[in-house]
């Protein structure tokens, strides 16, 4: 058998390089739009219940405002609106509804999806924070701690809107009776009982 030439052994790399380049354009093209799809569905869901909680007089801080992604329509502020043309969802890593409320220690509460780089590529995470407690420190003073849980976690490509859905729909319902109730331990026990603690930190 002859030896191929040096030409043709590269011609051959070339080639399994060409083809690894377009796998991963492919792939980072599909979590890319797909990250879109999402976000553009969250953001909005997000806004819906900010929205209901704002009926009650219940407020909230969204994250992305409003101001960034939509355009209301007939100054029919907050409830309709289209999505902006200009807006690059796929590039939002953080969406979030914190409680701004003073009573009860509320004010840090907060729902939040996070996009962070895992082993298995771009992953979205859901997560419940808030504060437990304030502690001392010698050197900094008194300090809030906060706890985060662990709603729903997966791979983009893996993501799943509908089981995000379906806990979501618990979740609010939950965070939403206790400020009507005037309860605070009802959504941080719902909490508890049924999600996995995660990080912790002081602030």
């Amino acid at each position: 058998m002859a030896r191929k030439t040096q030409k043709e052994w590269f011609e051959e790399l070339e080639e399994v390089l060409n083809k690894k380049r377009e796998e991963i354009i492919k792939e980072y093209s599909e979590q890319h739009e797909k990250k879109a799809e999402l976000n553009k569905e969250l953001i909005q869901d997000f806004w819906r219940i900010w929205i209901k909680f704002n009926d009650e007089n219940i407020h909230f801080k969204m994250e992305p405002p409003s101001s960034l992604w939509a355009r209301f329509i007939n100054n029919n502020f907050p409830y309709e609106w289209v999505l902006k043309d200009d807006f690059n969802f796929a590039a939002v890593d953080h969406i979030s509804l914190t409680d701004t409320t003073r009573d009860q220690n509320r004010a840090g509460d907060s729902l939040r999806i996070i996009y962070y780089d895992g082993e298995e590529g771009e992953t979205l995470k859901m997560i419940f924070e808030f504060c437990e407690g304030e502690k001392y420190y010698k050197y900094s003073g008194w300090k809030r701690i906060y706890s985060q849980y662990i709603l729903y976690e997966a791979p983009v490509k893996e993501a799943d809107i509908d089981k995000i859905h379906e806990i979501l729909k618990e979740v609010i319902a939950y965070w939403f009776e206790s400020h009507l109730r005037r309860k605070r331990d009802i959504i941080l026990n719902y909490i508890r009982d049924n999600y996995k603690k995660g990080a912790s930190f002081t602030e």
